[in-house]
């Protein structure tokens, strides 16, 4: 009660939970999301690791919970898992589960639902089935088909994720909406290129499948007679192989592997050319941060990629896996200043226009917005933590 007497509304809680802290697409989505939510809600952001992730959350006013047996593989750690987050949720007691990513997207929506959380929402940043092969693609497509009929909303990323999961019965076409990713422009702002003779690459991805390095350091090999240098900017167990890759082919005097880093606008800003070699996308936001700093982005064609990238328009798409197509594409564009100036600029007003981040925080608003409402009209209205009844 205020002094007044009359009860203090409270904030629902929101539990965001993701399998991993570390540098990725979902995790810059989770981050880019949080600042717009504070104010409405009570948040707690659940994660293995100690990622930067972590600190963004905590600079958003979000609490933070570390999760000790979430993580990436697939094995029996995966009950202990569900475990902890049954433990969580029936102490948060959340209105909301919000689950990112593909471990965590299964286990925090079976904890929810065994909770009896009102709301559960799962973001599909990628669907794994697809991404994955073997008995791991069969595995988590069973089990995206075992959780939907517990999922509140599956937000898609793309239209194309979309429809992949509605036709793989992994979501529901009347339980799914379509939120692309965003970015913040104004982090990106283009820098004026310089005509160097040594034009720069440079791509950024997580150095395991479904990123195809393979594929684009063999591109670049087969770049005889173009001047580049290149940079790719990652880390990952695919590593070591690519590297030796990477001397295999004589592109150590080109081609450098430098790791994480936290400078990505900076080195976008001095950037010429962003390319992404992959197997699998839902809508990276590698290439809406490349296309927000000016840069043409040349591509594979894959999942929602044709929806960022306006083949001939604002970069260049090529098929996957097909080394000779790409490093055709890319001498095109390595050696036309003029064609990457107009790809990059038109590149930077499609961003603009069309995957803003205030577009993409209202639209979670607001869907959070209307499953609350619904909550409540079915009688289901979320319960006050623990610790505030206390």
């Amino acid at each position: 009660m205020d002094a007044g007497g009359s009860p203090i509304a409270r904030k629902p809680r929101l539990l965001v939970a993701i399998t991993l802290a570390e540098v990725g697409g979902a995790q810059t989505c989770v981050a880019q999301l949080l600042p717009a939510l504070t104010e409405r809600f009570d948040i707690v952001v659940a994660a293995h690791g100690e990622g930067p992730l972590r600190a963004s959350a905590i600079e958003a006013g979000a609490r933070w919970v570390s999760l000790r047996n979430v993580r990436r593989a697939v094995g029996p750690r995966d009950v202990l898992g569900l475990v902890e987050l049954i433990r969580l949720i029936r102490s948060e007691r959340p209105a909301i589960v919000h689950a990112h990513s593909s471990k965590a997207g299964i286990l925090a929506r079976i904890a929810a639902a065994v909770c009896g959380t009102p709301c559960r929402v799962f973001t599909a940043h990628g669907w794994a089935f697809k991404a994955d092969a073997g008995w791991k693609s069969k595995l988590f497509l069973w089990a995206d088909r075992l959780v939907a009929p517990l999922t509140s909303t599956v937000i898609c990323v793309s239209e194309t994720e979309r429809r992949v999961g509605t036709a793989a019965r992994t979501c529901r076409a009347d339980r799914a909406v379509v939120i692309p990713n965003a970015v913040d422009a104004r982090l990106y702002a283009p820098a004026p290129r310089a005509d160097r003779s040594r034009p720069l690459l440079v791509s950024v991805g997580r150095l395991k499948s479904p990123k195809d390095f393979h594929t684009l350091l063999n591109a670049l090999g087969r770049l005889q007679g173009v001047d580049y240098d290149a940079l790719i900017v990652g880390d990952g167990p695919e590593r070591p192989e690519l590297a030796a890759l990477v001397d295999q082919l004589g592109l150590g005097e080109r081609v450098r592997l430098c790791g994480e880093r936290d400078d990505i606008p900076e080195l976008l800003g001095r950037a010429d050319c962003f390319v992404l070699a992959s197997r699998s996308e839902g809508l990276p936001m590698s290439i809406l941060e490349a296309m927000a700093a000016g840069l043409p982005v040349v591509a594979s064609d894959v999942g929602g990629v044709a929806e960022l990238v306006v083949d001939g328009a604002t970069g260049l798409l090529v098929a996957p896996h097909d080394a000779t197509s790409l490093a055709e594409t890319l001498r095109r564009v390595l050696v036309d200043v003029d064609l990457r100036t107009r790809l990059g600029a038109a590149g930077r007003r499609r961003v603009e226009e069309r995957f803003g981040i205030e577009r993409f925080r209202a639209a979670h608003v607001a869907l959070y917005g209307r499953l609350l409402a619904a909550s409540v009209a079915k009688g289901a209205a979320p319960r006050e933590p623990i610790a505030a009844e206390a």
